[in-house]
């Protein structure tokens, strides 16, 4: 269970099937980290490119599904100090 204050409800998982997000990803201002719940492969890729083409990012390359859940997961990290409008 997260402290209190990352985990305001006191729910033992805050999103079921989710990785931990690493110091790293979100070290400094402006880094942030992305993750797209969408019916299919291609609504999420599409969501994905739309985001890419603003900003510098690490796109990924493949979703993931999670057993007995419908749809897909996207995750990707984004620099929002490349983008012209942030």
């Amino acid at each position: 269970m997260l402290p209190g204050t990352e985990n305001c409800r006191q729910r033992q998982r805050v999103v079921p099937g989710m990785r931990a997000i690493l110091d790293a990803h979100v070290a400094e201002p402006g880094l942030a980290v992305v993750e797209i719940a969408a019916a299919d492969d291609a609504t999420a890729f599409a969501i994905q490119d739309l985001l890419t083409e603003r900003c510098a990012a690490a796109p990924a390359d493949r979703t993931t599904r999670d057993p007995g859940e419908p749809g897909v997961r996207l995750r990707f990290f984004v620099d929002l100090r490349d983008c012209p409008d942030a």
